[in-house]
């Protein structure tokens, strides 16, 4: 990753109107990516987005510079991450582009890129669109110039993709769920997907105006589920987030089952079921626990750095199927290619079917470790991990710990922050630990 200029670990993101998302620079990443792509075959591209009112401009900025490139367009309009994804693949694209900054505000914006089988689009390809970022644009002639056209039924094709993963022996009728769809990409898709295969249903944050995605609602702010869950008396609550590619769940009692717990049921399921291949994957950032229930059980596990681009890598490197991250992203190739917050939570709902238990009873075994994580941000040329004082103070801990917990420092690959986490058994042991790391870091920021 340090090779690349613009580029992070899940495409280019940053505030809108400051570099690099300006309709400048998508306009030169569109002729830049559409030159690497023609030149491997289909010139046709898919483009699709949330629910942010940036989304208007930049896909038109993108259109502009794939046409100049020699490259169709088909838009999907509003669409999650992984139906992009999946359409990519069932259209025969050459690439499928995702105008999103995902769990991020309104005032934030990304573009990033599925190649043609669904997966991210390589290293290799990613490096080969920074090198033409540099040169100096072209334009082909005019009866090369590409087109656009519009897929005016893209999202009933994913609903129906959703719901064929869904066990067609089993139903939802019974349930009453509460989906809370953040404002995004998934407002008109995730209540639609449970209301066909049976469940009663009731929605929250499926209202976007192009400036609330993400606002006080979804997978990273879970108060408005939880309070809908108790007040409905429901069985379920499932958030997702602003491009759809995560999910946190809510049990009938209120409790938040994160990314974490949902891999150790979706885990404990298969395996119940013979239809575990291998193992697990999750990341530095994965509960502890979660990696000792799965020795327990004799399930192999291992972790991968933090992102669901190198989840994904482990996964295919060792041919297995399930893995995720504690914030939700959770992935089972066995159905896609890309982390999906609908599928991994119509799988959970399953389970609940299948064995006849709520959710709470399902996650009753797992407990976490007490983990915390705490946010620091840095400004651009600042080390602060390479501060005397934060690694001394980073050792002293791991020394306290004595073993039976973890110390995590590393930098966001979407936000200028450096992360710092600190697993054990107690969490007001925990916290003071972390927030101790926390001030030496900010320190080394001043």
């Amino acid at each position: 990753m340090s090779e690349r200029k613009y580029f992070g670990t899940d495409g280019v993101r940053g505030r809108v109107g400051e570099f690099p998302i300006t309709p400048e620079f998508a306009v030169k990443l569109g002729w830049a990516a559409g030159r690497v792509l023609a030149a491997k075959g289909t010139r046709k591209v898919l483009v699709g987005k949330d629910t942010r009112v940036s989304g208007y401009m930049l896909e038109s900025a993108l259109e502009a510079g794939l046409a100049a490139a020699g490259v169709n367009v088909d838009f999907l309009g509003p669409m999650p991450t992984p139906g992009i994804a999946y359409l990519t693949r069932t259209f025969r694209a050459a690439a499928g582009i995702v105008i999103s900054a995902s769990h991020n505000p309104y005032y934030d914006n990304g573009i990033k890129f599925f190649a043609d089988n669904g997966h991210k689009l390589p290293d290799a390809t990613e490096l080969e669109i920074e090198r033409l970022l540099d040169q100096p644009m072209e334009c082909v002639s005019s009866e090369h110039l590409g087109r656009a056209n519009r897929i005016a039924d893209a999202a009933g094709r994913y609903i129906e993709f959703c719901k064929s993963v869904f066990p067609s022996e089993l139903s939802l009728q019974g349930l009453h769920i509460v989906v809370d769809c953040a404002h995004g990409a998934t407002y008109h898709i995730a209540p639609n997907v449970l209301r066909e295969l049976g469940a009663q249903v009731t929605e929250i944050g499926t209202k976007p105006d192009g400036m609330n995605i993400n606002k006080d609602c979804g997978a990273t702010s879970l108060d408005a589920l939880q309070q809908a869950v108790l007040d409905n008396k429901a069985n379920v609550g499932l958030a997702l987030d602003g491009d759809g590619d995560r999910i946190m769940m809510v049990t009938d009692k209120g409790r938040v089952i994160d990314g974490d717990e949902i891999l150790y049921i979706l885990a404990v399921t298969a395996q119940q079921q013979g239809q575990l291949q291998g193992g697990v994957v999750g990341t530095l950032m994965t509960n502890f626990a979660l990696e000792k229930e799965c020795e327990r059980r004799n399930i192999p596990f291992v972790r991968a750095k933090v992102g669901d681009r190198y989840v994904i890598e482990e996964l295919v490197k060792r041919d297995w199927y399930l893995g995720g991250e504690n914030s939700g992203h959770v992935i089972n190739r066995q159905y896609h290619t890309t982390g999906d917050g609908i599928i991994a939570g119509l799988q959970v709902l399953a389970a609940m079917q299948f064995e006849g238990k709520s959710l709470h009873e399902l996650s009753r075994d797992f407990k976490k470790l007490p983990q915390v994580l705490i946010n620091v941000r840095f400004n651009a040329g600042e080390q602060p991990l390479e501060s005397d004082t934060v690694q001394a103070v980073v050792n002293e801990v791991e020394t306290a710990l004595a073993g039976k917990g973890r110390v995590l420092l590393r930098k966001s690959g979407t936000e200028p922050l450096i992360r710092v986490m600190v697993e054990g058994e107690d969490e007001k042991t925990v916290r003071t630990f972390a927030q101790q790391i926390a001030n030496e870091v900010e320190a080394a920021t001043n």
